[in-house]
């Protein structure tokens, strides 16, 4: 319930509109003024979608809007209502099996979720009242509780930090649970609570929070705190992200802290952002809604046909009334075109079972345990992590198996996200290696160690920029004095970026000793210890990609260090300055490096008071706080004086690179997204070859779109020259690009984040600026977006995704970042263990594992459920054919062919257990041959088994074989007598010999199919052969007291004793399979003599392709 009525706080949304104000401790204050009591909701978590008491409605509503579920029940509704040829049985039975089965698994995943929510609603928690440590549960916190968290334990709702047991007020926390980030983060307590440690203390304080209302950002929260006092006005402090603890982090290296329920149950942040993706379609489930219609249309053709010629027969008189048939007077009666009715009615309920209404609880539960074999695969288990693959939703297992393009990050995907700090330059001297000397810098790379070094006051200058510009902790241990503690430091960040450089600091002599009372201390070259005052952080948002202190010194002095990417800061220094440092930047980017640019200025008291009372403003701001405070930093940050730069190695994963030329090899295009500046991607797209050495580079980014004065003019002329070089390159008559990046020249494309909106929002020519950008990707083996926002990458994933032809797209990324575009494309793939993860369809330790992963479980996956979907539309062709062709012998009657127990468990028990373990098992071919050919890979893409010409095949072959099964038998009682003792067959023996010819025949037909053999394969394969003809001697062996007529009895029996019979059937299989035999031996031949030394097993519908196997 209440999950229903926040759905209203989705994703990204940013405006909130009002504010909710919190008396801490639920105690009143002196001045109250015109407050109105608010009401919130408990803090009861809800993530389940039933209850007891509407399981059943709001089950069956869900299931009778899949469209077959409700065709049935029509069916069944006109069989109760209309006297029809058959029982309501024998389609409610399928119905009622089909609707249970499915209604156990879902009541059964929902119980789950139910008990996971009791665990984290009955946990105990400490509530502070009157001064005393309560003992509660979790679900009876209410807003303006004081919490008590103590070390390890997870936060019970969204809580504003009070106090903790450190002397500063900070607290270590982990978010792995919220956004994947295992690295600590520092919050932080404002200065006024900070001495209320202790129960009796945090109960005597008044004040009064003032909020927005809930919203799921979880990096966003404006408030400010109001503290009264018995003897002073209030005093208010600015509340920000720094000082909200999310529920579901964990508290760590801190014993205690206080906070106060700000967010409770379903408006808490984590509860916020469970919402429910948008429902993702595979291909194959397009495909059978497909073919469900061409079945619809045949289903209503026979029920025209067999209705039209009913009444052609009955013209004649004696057809219509004979003798010893007579109607009633009723039925002389009733109108002709009501009886016209109820006969096409009488015909659908005949013909009903060519709709496989069983087939959807089959491909349910084979997505459902098939992916189990992705969790359990022990190639995805990483032992650094100790995490394997992770399935979030089995609905696209197949999808894998048909991906046309893979968009994938840079940063943590393709790369590691260890960062190790490289070298740096100071005023254009580049320092590389460790200082042998204690009095400055020294340079150990070979021929530069012999250029001049900068002025020593610079070296430090930039290496305590670099102690001092960043938000790294030090991980407490014990208390230790001074700089002793220095060699054993540990350091803590949410960012790997900020903790190499404050290693790298301490390789040159510059340490940081940590943050005491608000002081930065860092011990430099001298061994001394040097003391500033930090007094405001302007943090680093992906906007503005910079981030900035300002700092006082011991003597007095007031300085601003920033440091940030060099797009952000080279505007915003001295232009004389930037020549020197930018070669340094574009060389470390060509090598692969990630580079920072580091600046500083000196801020005059005077100004320094405006800037104060400006940020102070910014951060008070209830309303639009970030566009105030974004504003103030870019007022503050400017004027500054470039002091060098730095340079981080982000290592490239293990075997990236094997798994880019993998998937290369299968035909898929790979693009690569990333923030990061082109230099530093494209070095990387070399390393992990994705640009070969060959490629000729096309690009399309502000640097050469800068050298026209009309940008949009020369991006058109850009366009223009690439096309028609890839046209003159690729003719239109070019069977397979896949094939033609081979015999011709490859290129690859590099476009900017400023390019792509320049294509994508232009005024004048945006569709063909797009139309033509389209056009040129196409025919690059490969795309390089670079300085991508989170927005563009899943703009470029739509853009993609509605080319011609609907081409398969999957994403997969590590951070949240990379959320959008998970989200976007057809298959989303996340990182394990990271805020990607928690929203991708699955989850993969490393980016190496995505190789198996789609060329071999996606590859065998699309081929099992191909076979399912085809072989349940066979199957049921073959069932209702004979009763079709019955009908011409019967006078259009209606009779059916089959017993209602046999047209009841046909689809239940006969045949469903070998294509559901068929579907399960198969491998026709080997996963290790997979693996190490790619080019497998091609032969079943654009959905090439469910294509018109295999479903023709499938749907003749089943015409030809229930042909067979029909006529087969119908000439075999051409003979007066099929005993010795000349007692004639009837017709319910006739269509028993039908259908144990049918089971057979489609049953040894999935034998014949199957490549892969195991013990589950025999069992149910035989197993169901076996227990047709039990259940047949058992059903017709008994005299059946509810059975109004003993039409079965002893008719199986007596059909066996026949060896004519015998014959016949066995007869009546050979013909029926002789095709299949025959074009497997053809097509086995035909391949060996193409491929002599190939020995893969044959798969009749392998799309052809000009390069690898056929």
């Amino acid at each position: 319930m209440f999950r229903r009525s926040f759905n209203r706080f989705c994703a990204g949304e940013e405006k909130r509109v009002g504010t909710r104000t919190v008396f801490v401790g639920s105690h009143p204050v002196l001045e109250t003024e015109a407050y109105v009591a608010q009401r919130f909701c408990d803090n009861r978590i809800v993530s389940s979608k039933y209850t007891l008491w509407n399981f059943l409605p709001k089950n069956l509503f869900e299931q009778f809007r899949r469209i077959a579920n409700f065709y049935f029940l029509i069916i069944f509704l006109v069989q109760v209502i209309v006297d029809t040829p058959t029982s309501p049985v024998t389609s409610g039975l399928p119905l009622f099996f089909v609707i249970t089965v499915t209604a156990i698994k879902q009541g059964y995943e929902d119980w789950l979720r139910h008990r996971a929510d009791n665990e984290v609603n009955k946990s105990t928690v400490y509530i502070i009242e009157n001064a005393k440590r309560v003992r509660k549960e979790s679900e009876k916190i209410k807003v303006g509780d004081v919490v008590e968290v103590q070390a390890d334990e997870t936060f019970p709702c969204d809580l504003i930090l009070l106090s903790s047991c450190t002397t500063d007020g900070t607290c270590y926390v982990t978010t792995a649970s919220l956004d994947g980030e295992s690295n600590c983060k520092t919050h932080y307590a404002v200065r006024d609570t900070i001495a209320l440690c202790t129960a009796e203390s945090i109960d005597t304080l008044r004040a009064t929070i003032e909020c927005e209302q809930p919203q799921p950002d979880l990096y966003r929260f404006v408030g400010r705190i109001n503290i009264y006092s018995n003897s002073l006005e209030a005093v208010a402090r600015s509340l920000g992200p720094e000082n909200l603890l999310l529920k579901g982090a964990t508290l760590k290296n801190t014993k205690k802290i206080y906070g106060v329920a700000v967010y409770t149950g379903m408006e808490t942040k984590m509860a916020l952002n469970y919402q429910g993706k948008s429902q993702k379609r595979s291909a194959v489930e397009k495909s059978i809604n497909a073919f469900l219609i061409v079945y619809l249309f045949i289903l209503l053709t026979k029920a025209a046909v067999c209705t039209t010629l009913k009444y052609v027969w009955q013209s004649t008189p004696h057809n219509d009334e004979p003798w010893y048939n007579q109607k009633t007077q009723k039925e002389r009666e009733t109108l002709k075109v009501l009886k016209m009715f109820t006969d096409f009615l009488s015909f659908m309920v005949l013909f009903n079972f060519i709709i496989p209404v069983s087939m959807y609880v089959t491909v349910e539960m084979q997505k459902f345990l098939g992916s189990f074999f992705i969790s359990w695969d022990k190639d995805f288990y990483d032992e650094e992590i100790n995490e394997g693959a992770l399935v979030n939703t089995s609905d696209l297992n197949e999808e894998l198996g048909q991906v046309d393009y893979v968009f994938t990050d840079k940063t943590g995907t393709l790369t590691e996200n260890s960062m190790e700090f490289i070298e740096c330059c100071i005023d254009g001297h580049r320092y590389k290696g460790v200082t042998q000397e204690v009095d400055g810098l020294s340079q150990t790379d070979g021929t530069l160690t012999n250029f001049d070094k900068a002025d020593k006051n610079r070296e430090e200058l930039f290496l305590r920029a670099l102690c001092l510009c960043h938000t790294v902790e030090i991980k407490m241990n014990d208390a230790v004095d001074g700089a002793t503690e220095s060699a054993e430091l540990t350091y803590i960040s949410s960012s790997p970026d900020e903790i190499a450089l404050v290693k790298g600091a301490k390789k040159y002599g510059f340490t940081f000793l940590g943050n005491r009372n608000g002081h930065m201390r860092v011990e430099n070259q001298r061994k001394e210890i040097e003391e500033y005052e930090l007094l405001h952080t302007l943090n680093f948002d992906s906007v503005r990609r910079r981030m900035s202190v300002i700092v006082k010194t011991q003597e007095g002095d007031i300085l601003l260090f920033c440091k940030g990417a060099d797009s952000a800061v080279f505007p915003r220094v001295q232009n004389h300055e930037i020549e020197l440092t930018k070669v340094h930047v574009e060389r470390n980017a060509m090598d692969g490096y990630r580079t920072l640019c580091v600046a500083f200025k000196e801020i005059a008291p005077d100004d320094y008071e405006i800037i104060n009372r400006q940020l102070i403003e910014a951060k008070m701001a209830l309303q639009d706080r970030e566009e105030k405070m974004e504003k103030v930093f870019d007022d503050i940050e400017t004027n500054m004086n470039l002091i060098g730069a730095t340079a981080v190695e982000d290592k490239l994963q293990d075997q990236a690179a094997e798994t880019i030329e993998a998937l290369h090899a299968a035909g898929l295009k790979v693009w690569v997204l990333t923030g990061d500046k082109m230099e530093t991607a494209k070095s990387t797209c070399y390393a992990c070859r994705l640009f070969q050495t060959n490629t000729e580079l096309l690009e399309l980014t502000a640097k050469t779109i800068e050298e026209s004065e009309r940008k949009e003019d020369r991006l058109h002329e850009l366009l223009i020259e690439y096309r028609k070089k890839l046209l003159h390159e690729f003719p239109k008559s070019t069977r397979s690009l896949k094939k033609a990046w081979t015999e011709h020249q490859e290129y690859g494309l590099i476009i900017d984040g400023s390019a792509l909106s320049l294509i994508l929002n232009s005024s004048s020519n945006s569709n063909n600026y797009k139309n033509i950008f389209l056009q040129i990707c196409m025919k690059c083996t490969a795309v390089l977006c670079c300085r991508m926002a989170p927005l563009q990458k899943a703009q470029i994933v739509r853009m993609v995704k509605n080319l011609k032809g609907s081409p398969i797209t999957l994403s997969i990324g590590d951070g949240a970042n990379d959320v959008s575009m998970i989200l976007e494309s057809h298959v989303g793939i996340g990182k394990e263990g990271r805020q990607a993860a928690r929203n991708s369809d699955y989850s993969v330790p490393k980016f190496k594992h995505l190789k198996k992963l789609l060329l071999a479980h996606g590859h065998l996956y699309y081929v099992r459920i191909a076979h399912l979907v085809q072989y349940f539309f066979y199957k049921n062709l073959c069932f209702i054919l004979p009763q079709f062709l019955y009908q011409f012998f019967c006078g259009f009657s209606q009779q059916p062919l089959y017993d209602a127990a046999y047209l009841t468990m046909y689809n239940i028990c006969f045949t469903s257990l070998p294509i559901l373990a068929y579907s399960l098992l198969e491998q026709h071919i080997n996963i290790d041959t997979l693996t190490s050919d790619p080019q497998l890979y091609m032969k079943i893409s654009g959905n090439a088994m469910l294509q018109l010409g295999p479903f023709l095949y499938w749907t003749f072959l089943a015409a030809f074989q229930g042909t067979v099964f029909f006529f087969g038998t119908y000439f075999l009682f051409q003979t007066a007598s099929l005993e010795e003792n000349g007692k004639v067959y009837g017709n319910w023996t006739f269509g028993t010999i039908v259908f144990t010819v049918l089971v057979f025949t489609v049953t040894l037909k999935l034998a014949l199919d199957t490549r892969f053999w195991t013990w589950i394969n025999h069992f149910v394969i035989w197993g169901s052969l076996a227990f047709y003809v039990f259940f047949s001697f058992f059903w017709g062996g008994i005299i059946w007291p509810f059975l109004k007529q003993q039409r079965m009895y002893f008719v199986f029996a007596q059909m066996l004793s026949s060896v004519s019979t015998w014959l016949a059937i066995i007869l009546l299989i050979f013909i029926s399979l002789f095709p299949e035999i025959l074009l497997i031996v053809l097509k086995n031949v035909k391949r060996s003599a193409r491929n002599p030394n190939l020995e893969l097993p044959m798969l009749l519908f392998y799309k052809h392709v000009d390069s690898g196997y056929r």
